[in-house]
C-alpha cells in the first residue's frame, strides 16, 4: 500500500475493521492508520495505567493525546488547501510527540516492552508528518482547469 511498511501486529488489528472504513481514502494515509492502531492500543493502556492510583492523571493525558493525532490528521485530510492541511497536520505532529512523552512518563506501569513498541509507532508517525508537513506548507492552490468545451462562444 506504501513504502512505509505495516508495524508488526497492524495486519491482525486492520483485519478486523468494517471494510467502509476501509474504503476511505483516508485509509491509504500511513500516518493515519498507523495513528488509528495507536489509538486502539492507547485505550488497553488507558485501563492498565488507570488501575494504578498514581498513573490516572497520566492514563487520561496520554488517551487524549494519542486520540488527538487521527482526529487532526482526519480534520487537516478534508481541507482545500496546503496551508489548511497543513495547520491541522501540525496539530497531529505536535500531538504525536505529546504522547511519545506520556508512554516515557508511563513505562514503570506498561513496562520498557510496550513502551518502545509504542514509541516505534510515535516514530514513524513523527518521520512521516516531518515530511508532509512542509509539503503541504508550500503546496500552491489547487486551481480548476476549465475543459475548453465549457466555454461558450459569445
Amino acid at each position: 500500500m506504501s513504502k512505509f511498511a505495516d508495524p508488526p501486529g497492524f495486519a491482525e488489528w486492520e483485519a478486523t475493521l468494517p471494510v467502509s472504513f476501509l474504503r476511505d481514502p483516508i485509509w491509504r494515509t500511513p500516518a493515519y492508520r498507523f495513528s488509528m492502531w495507536l489509538a486502539d492500543l492507547a485505550r488497553k493502556d488507558f485501563d492498565r495505567l488507570y488501575a494504578d492510583r498514581g498513573s490516572r492523571n497520566n492514563a487520561e493525558q496520554l488517551l487524549r493525546a494519542v486520540e488527538a493525532i487521527s482526529s487532526n490528521l482526519a480534520e487537516g485530510y478534508s481541507r482545500s488547501t496546503g496551508a489548511e492541511r497543513a495547520r491541522y497536520y501540525d496539530y497531529a505532529l505536535a500531538t504525536t510527540r505529546e504522547s511519545r512523552d506520556w508512554y516515557f512518563k508511563a513505562r514503570d506501569v506498561l513496562g520498557m516492552d510496550v513502551m518502545e513498541q509504542r514509541h516505534a509507532v510515535l516514530e514513524r508517525i513523527i518521520r512521516i508528518l516531518s515530511a508532509v508537513v512542509p509539503r503541504e506548507r508550500s503546496a500552491r492552490p489547487r486551481i480548476r482547469r476549465r475543459n475548453p468545451r465549457d466555454q461558450q462562444e459569445g
